[in-house]
């Protein structure tokens, strides 16, 4: 039962036959904040995501971490939580994105990922960072997104994607693209295969917002 819940986060998107991709859609909304820290010697130290999930599904988590039943999730409720959504996303990478040169920077998985449940709303705080050193002057790129498409992860405004403590000569730019024009331009590869791959897809990042560093 646990499990079920928190796999929600990460379930695949089930486009019926006939329907065309442009009709999958999320099922769980989260409004993100993502921090990217840079070291004294110009790597990338770590990322530190916040996620906020809409009432609805965190409502039902509630409901299904609530042992005791006394309408609230107390410290033990909450491991549980943090503890199943770790094991949940972590072959989705927790839906980061790290690429520099062109080439996806491996992450190593969060060990710090905890839960809290604030004004009747699930929130998930982890921290992660580069396998490898990875500078600033490599103008990273960094996203969150789901790749199966059932979670949207949204940034409210571009204040949300924050580079702290970087060099002087370093600048950040935050992009969203426009769904619509994404798919006009990736029209070859977004099939209803891909929409179907309950594995995910890189190629959803392509509908993703990236803050882009260039130093």
């Amino acid at each position: 039962m646990i499990r079920r819940t928190l796999s929600l986060i990460v379930a695949p998107c089930i486009v019926v036959a006939g329907m065309p991709p442009a009709m999958a859609h999320p099922h769980v909304f989260a409004e993100a904040r993502l921090e990217v820290l840079v070291n004294p010697d110009k790597t990338v130290q770590q990322l530190r995501h916040v996620w906020r999930f809409d009432d609805l599904f965190s409502s039902t988590v509630l409901v299904e971490f609530d042992a005791n039943a006394d309408l609230k999730l107390d410290a033990g409720e909450l491991d549980q939580v943090a503890e199943t959504v770790t094991a949940s996303l972590a072959e989705f990478n927790y839906f980061q994105n790290v690429e520099a040169d062109g080439k996806t920077v491996e992450m190593s998985a969060p060990t710090d990922l905890r839960a809290d449940f604030a004004d009747n709303q699930l929130l998930i705080f982890f921290t992660s960072s580069p396998k490898q050193p990875l500078p600033v002057a490599a103008n990273p790129s960094f996203g969150v997104f789901d790749p199966t498409f059932y979670t949207a992860i949204e940034f409210a405004d571009d204040d949300q994607m924050v580079l702290v403590d970087a060099p002087s000569s370093c600048s950040k730019s935050v992009f969203t693209p426009d769904p619509d024009e994404a798919l006009a331009q990736n029209q070859a590869t977004l099939t209803e295969a891909f929409f179907e791959d309950p594995d995910g897809n890189n190629l959803a990042k392509i509908f993703a917002t990236r803050m882009n560093v260039k130093c």
